[in-house]
């Protein structure tokens, strides 16, 4: 008998043990963030503030989010992948490393942001939009400045342009996936390759070539029109180019990773973060994307898609593991190992 209460007790103790194990989870959110640091952290002291559920932030770009979380998919520590571009967020729901979820807020999302739904089957959602474009530093390029796609292969600027490398950054890849739509995809490496003359630097972040530019390090850098924009408001030299030949865009993305720690504070920071609210917190840290719910209040200085000449962007076949993984390789093979 006394065995048998002792026994009772510990399986008491652990169930007692279990259950504040899952309440201290409840309480908690990993999130892996990939916009600009200021807006992650924003983002985080918000929800954290309004929920009281502590969030553990880590902010990395696009392609090394969505290998970060490859990496972890036999023991996920995340629970939610906040921003960066939608091509890895679908290579991500393809595979299985991001689960299903249908917020009710989605009634209140933009069209382009339910397709982006639609095509992961409810993996991801879209958060925001932005142009493909690039800018320049007017203090350093004062006559004839580029207005299109064919424009950054002039010697002029010859070591003196600037982008990332596509596999760190949603940016580039996007940029390489655009080439391709636009071009055809022989003529875009073809492209891609006279560029590679002109190009001082492959960074990691999508947005680093534009701060170098803002400062004079280099004097173009091929980004979003937004972190161009971003730029200017802060008083910057920078003129934000949208190419006259046409562009891509991105729908930026956010997705529940599956097996995550905390589900339900993922699910409730999901939600969250498709509120008009909590949309226009990228504007006040000096974010200018085009925000996904109808009711957002659109940033003044953020470039509109309707003045934008966009190509027909396939979010699920530039998405798609097959796809993304080969373009990669073939930049890896066709530029990457271009001599610097």
């Amino acid at each position: 008998m006394k065995t048998k209460l002792v026994s009772a007790a510990i399986i008491a103790a652990a169930g007692v043990t279990a259950a504040g194990s899952a309440a201290a989870q409840s309480d908690e959110l990993v999130l892996y963030c990939s916009v600009q640091e200021e807006w992650c952290r924003a983002m985080s002291e918000a929800f954290q503030r309004e929920t009281g559920i502590n969030v553990l932030m880590t902010r990395r770009s696009s392609g090394e989010t969505y290998a970060q979380i490859a990496a972890e998919s036999e023991q996920p520590r995340g629970d939610v992948w906040w921003g960066g571009t939608g091509d890895p967020h679908l290579q991500a729901a393809q595979e299985g490393l991001t689960e299903e979820y249908q917020s009710d807020m989605l009634e209140q999302m933009q069209d382009w942001s339910v397709r982006q739904a639609e095509t992961s089957g409810y993996r991801t959602v879209g958060i925001y939009a932005g142009g493909l474009g690039f800018g320049y530093n007017s203090d350093l390029v004062t006559e004839n400045p580029p207005a299109c796609w064919a424009d950054l292969l002039d010697e002029r600027f010859a070591d003196d342009v600037q982008v990332a490398n596509p596999n760190s950054s949603g940016t580039s890849y996007t940029m390489l996936a655009t080439m391709v739509q636009l071009m055809g995809e022989d003529e875009a490496f073809d492209y891609l390759a006279q560029l590679h003359n002109n190009i001082s630097q492959y960074t990691q972040s999508g947005s680093a070539p534009i701060r170098a530019a803002a400062t004079g390090e280099t004097a173009i850098g091929i980004v979003f029109m937004h972190d161009a924009v971003a730029q200017t408001v802060q008083g910057a030299p920078i003129v934000a180019v949208a190419p006259c030949e046409g562009t891509g865009y991105e729908v930026g993305s956010m997705s529940i990773i599956a097996g995550g720690p905390n589900p339900d504070a993922a699910r409730t920071f999901y939600d969250w973060a498709l509120t008009p609210e909590a949309q226009e917190i990228g504007a006040a840290n000096n974010s200018f994307q085009i925000p996904s719910n109808v009711n957002s209040e659109t940033p003044e200085a953020a470039p509109r898609l309707e003045d934008i000449t966009l190509i027909d962007y396939d979010f699920a076949l530039y998405g798609s593991s097959e796809e993304r993984t080969r373009l990669l390789e073939r930049w890896d093979a066709d530029i990457g190992s271009l001599p610097q």
